[in-house]
């Protein structure tokens, strides 16, 4: 245990902050790139539609596959989040 003091503050470092503050940091960054995948990929998509309305079931079809592997990378995120908070 590390002790830090800076004035009347004292704090503590320990191995269970630090594992909080890891797993923090995985999830957080874990989901911030499926999150702007998905929103550029249904923005991408709502162009395409308007450009091209007949191509809706294939535009469609395809924005949910892309949709469905970006989410499967914040769920990993969520998983290694959870592995390192509780190991």
């Amino acid at each position: 245990m590390i002790d830090i003091t800076a004035g009347l503050f004292l704090a503590a470092i320990t191995d269970t902050g630090l594992k909080n503050l890891a797993a923090a940091i995985a999830i957080g960054l874990g989901a911030l790139g499926p999150g702007l995948g998905i929103g550029i990929l249904a923005g991408r998509a709502m162009e395409a539609l308007g450009r091209n309305p007949e191509a809706r079931d294939v535009i469609l079809t395809n924005m949910v596959v892309g949709i469905a592997f970006a989410e499967a990378v914040a769920i990993y995120a969520l998983v290694v989040a959870i592995i390192v908070k509780f190991v």
